[in-house]
């Protein structure tokens, strides 16, 4: 089996977060390899002028011109350690957040708090004076606020969480949100204001995710009943044919519809549950049947 073959095989079978970090790096990569081309032939001109066509710009102008940056910005990276961290987070929070909930609204997190970001930060660019001379040239890239989104979310979802940290010991997800929007305020008037203004983009994005899911409302039923939407259609131009498997018991269409939403209501009490006394408060068999929904 070839090489492109095994990563297809890979990407398919890792599921959204094994997916999310391959994207990044690849594109990282494709980048880079671009850039060593580009070197060679003495046209360092024009990796440049990739970035620019890709990462998110400040001026509304040329955003007008170029509305795919809002989405290709944030899985573009130019530094090592800023994919590195960015990656390591996401794969950190985002197994705990894959604990609670489904890879689904992992996916949706991510963008729309990417979106969220984005709009942030180009707002902000254009309504404060601090920034007026900077508009003009000013670019996002990177997938903090995409990450930063899922970090709040689940960090606020299910707050007592706790974890350990090196030299800190236990510590829950909630101090550790809080410290990061801290950090990220304080850091405005360094010299990567953008990068701060769209972290804190997507940590409202995940915050508000968090409080509302808590309510019984999700914020990204929306979103994936369009991309599920935009799935069936490319699907249906390729002409592959979708089969939806039914479990090998012989049931009526009545008699599966009842059983599927006893176990939707059986997730809806044990995340209820978890909102008022935490995930330890779960017995086992609670948590196999919060796993086995995520799948």
């Amino acid at each position: 089996m070839d090489f492109a073959s095994e990563f297809k095989r890979f990407f398919r079978q890792g599921g959204a977060l094994t997916q999310l970090i391959l994207i990044n790096i690849t594109v990282y990569l494709s980048l880079k390899i671009l850039g060593v081309i580009f070197f060679l032939f003495q046209q360092e001109d024009l990796e440049q002028l990739l970035l620019q066509f890709l990462a998110l710009p400040a001026d509304p102008g040329r955003l007008l011109v170029r509305p795919w940056t809002i989405l290709t910005y944030m899985f573009l990276h130019y530094d090592l350690l800023h994919i590195l961290f960015n990656m390591l987070w996401l794969f950190w929070f985002g197994k705990i957040f894959l604990e609670y909930l489904n890879a689904k609204k992992l996916l949706s997190v991510y963008l729309l708090g990417g979106l969220s970001g984005g709009l942030f930060y180009v707002l902000a660019y254009n309504l404060f004076p601090a920034f007026a001379e900077s508009v003009p040239m000013s670019i996002a890239l990177g997938a903090s606020a995409a990450v930063l989104a899922i970090v709040m979310a689940i960090s606020f979802y299910v707050p007592n969480y706790t974890i350990r940290l090196l030299f800190i010991g236990p510590v829950k997800l909630k101090y550790i949100a809080l410290a990061t929007i801290i950090i990220d305020i304080l850091s405005i008037r360094s010299g990567n204001a953008g990068g701060h203004l769209a972290h804190l983009g997507g940590a409202l994005f995940g915050f508000v995710f968090a409080t509302q899911l808590s309510k019984g409302r999700d914020l990204s039923r929306g979103f994936n009943r369009v991309a599920d939407s935009l799935a069936s259609l490319f699907r249906s131009r390729r002409g592959m044919r979708v089969k939806y498997k039914r479990s090998a018991r012989n049931e009526t269409d009545m008699e599966y519809n009842a059983r599927k939403a006893s176990e939707q209501q059986e997730i809806d009490r044990i995340l209820d549950k978890i909102s008022k006394g935490g995930y330890e408060s779960l017995t086992r068999e609670e948590k196999d049947a919060l796993f086995r929904s995520g799948k």
